[in-house]
């Protein structure tokens, strides 16, 4: 049996879930069975950077995290399904992947 994988991606966790929940109400209405949304470890990118660049005066620095957070949906295949989920409106900054497993 084929099912279709959506990996999603973003640093907007509000945008994130937004998208998560109009695919699982698209599976709720078309009936097809659905694994997800599992949360994938949120991927922490940190940069430290000195506050003051001529390097006199105290040693104080500034840091700054970006937070990537990852959700992952298994959808069992259905065509109907899939073209709705193929025209969900997609927030900026949201990565999305489609692809199909065998299982």
């Amino acid at each position: 049996m084929q099912k279709a994988r959506i990996k999603l991606a973003s640093i907007d966790i509000e945008k994130l879930n937004k998208t998560c929940d109009y695919i699982t109400d698209i599976a709720d209405k078309t009936g097809v069975a659905i694994k997800g949304p599992i949360p994938l470890p949120t991927k922490k990118l940190k940069v430290t950077t000195r506050k003051c660049p001529c390097g006199d005066g105290k040693a104080s620095w500034e840091r700054y995290e970006m937070r990537v957070h990852k959700r992952l949906i298994d959808l069992g295949m259905d065509e109907r399904a899939l073209r709705l989920v193929m025209k969900v409106p997609i927030p900026e900054g949201l990565n999305i992947e489609i692809e199909m497993i065998e299982s």
